[in-house]
């Protein structure tokens, strides 16, 4: 299908994995409302929601870029508003802004865990609701959101439980809402990166820069965004995908391209993954070649 004329309201999004997804949209025509916290300049980050804008119009869509703090019911529910006054409708939700302390409960102030479980959980659920009545009236409704499988096994629970289960929310909201809107053609699912994605967020959050170099590029993410968008919502809908799984089974079989450094292995490529979802056949996360 093409996403001509298709509006995409995107919580986060000014940068990294949600504004890649936005530019691929962008260049078939897409309309993006970009709901992010960042109107001015970050002193660490790149982007803000006006610079995300420009390129999205750059690369052919339409953009509105809207200041929303997701924790804020009002906010969302005017920003829902003004992209269906703007557009005329919504016809996918991404669900990308988070926010990540990969600390453990001792270490892990109460500041930081409510950010987390408000952001990541509760913004899921509160611009889910704000968004499902005009959803309900698009041709091919999807919601996506950025989670990992539904598996609450202890292996990663164990590790920092405030991020985790903020993280399992959203995949709950995935599994639920796509069967209590399952009659209205919602579609509702969940995609995770098989690795890490070589964004802001690893780079100050997680493994610093050196540690990007282990990353696949948020090109995967995106092309694999565009494939699960692209299907019919009534027929697919409560899947949790992981990135190069979803891209191998629509075709693909050269995954180093999205290689950060192609002489560096990628990541253990199992956070929150479980056992059952492989990596696919021939796909290796060892270094594709020596430097």
């Amino acid at each position: 299908m093409s996403f001509k004329g298709k509006t995409l309201f995107m919580t986060g999004g000014s940068r990294g994995i949600g504004l890649a997804i936005a530019l691929k949209l962008a260049k078939e025509g897409a309309n993006v409302a970009i709901a992010a916290k960042t109107a001015e300049k970050h002193r660490h980050l790149p982007g803000t929601i006006y610079s995300a804008a420009e390129e999205i119009e750059k690369a052919g869509g339409k953009a509105l870029p809207i200041m929303v703090d997701v924790r804020n019911d009002g906010m969302v529910y005017d920003a829902v508003q003004q992209t269906v006054d703007t557009f005329g409708g919504i016809d996918i939700l991404l669900n990308n802004a988070s926010a990540i302390s990969l600390t453990g409960t001792l270490e892990t102030d109460m500041k930081k865990y409510d950010l987390m479980h408000q952001i990541t959980a509760r913004g899921t659920f509160l611009t889910s609701k704000a968004c499902i009545p005009h959803l309900k009236k698009a041709a091919n409704p999807h919601v996506l959101n950025m989670s990992p499988p539904l598996d609450i096994s202890t292996k990663y629970l164990g590790k920092h439980v405030a991020y985790t289960s903020a993280k399992l929310v959203m995949a709950m909201c995935t599994a639920g809402m796509a069967e209590e809107f399952r009659k209205d053609g919602i579609a509702f699912n969940s995609l995770w990166p098989r690795t890490g994605i070589a964004t802001a967020a690893i780079e100050f959050a997680v493994s610093g820069q050196e540690g990007l170099r282990g990353c696949r590029t948020v090109d995967i993410m995106a092309d694999a965004a565009y494939v699960m968008l692209s299907k019919n919502s009534r027929e697919f809908t409560g899947n949790f995908c992981i990135d190069d799984q979803v891209l191998y089974d629509a075709g693909e079989r050269d995954f180093d391209k999205y290689r950060v450094d192609p002489t560096y292995p990628l990541g253990s490529g199992d956070y929150m993954i479980p056992d059952s979802m492989p990596l696919p056949p021939g796909v290796s996360l060892k270094a594709a070649r020596t430097a």
